[in-house]
């Protein structure tokens, strides 16, 4: 009988922290940029978007969540391979579908003020 390898705990519990982590620093620049922006409205906010002081925390933050993804998709007796393969088109499609309404929602901003984003007018 094949003795079965041990759940990856520890990369549940690692992937989550660098998740968890980058999205802070993430949200940390974006609010930093906002922030700029509202100072000095010659700033271009989708020239910034594609900055790597944005981009490395969200890519970071997606791996992250790819890793947390798959860790548990294997604690749930997956086995690593398909457990990643799951997983990784999950994630690559969420975090395009989010980068993407960034993208829209920062150009609106720069277009409408921040008057467009507001909640009660949906």
């Amino acid at each position: 009988m094949p003795i079965l390898p041990q759940p990856p705990y520890f990369l549940v519990i690692a992937s989550l922290l660098i998740g968890v982590t980058s999205g802070l620093a993430f949200k940390g620049t974006l609010e930093q940029l906002v922030r700029d922006w509202s100072r000095d409205r010659s700033i271009d906010l989708k020239a910034k978007q594609n900055s790597k002081e944005l981009t490395i925390p969200f890519i970071t933050m997606s791996g992250g969540i790819c890793v947390f993804l798959s860790s548990g998709l294997q604690i749930f007796t997956f086995p690593p391979d398909i457990a990643y393969i799951i997983s990784v088109p999950l994630t690559i499609g969420t975090s395009a579908l989010v980068w993407w309404q960034l993208g829209e929602l920062l150009e609106k901003l720069a277009k409408e003020g921040f008057k467009a984003l507001s909640l009660d007018a949906f």
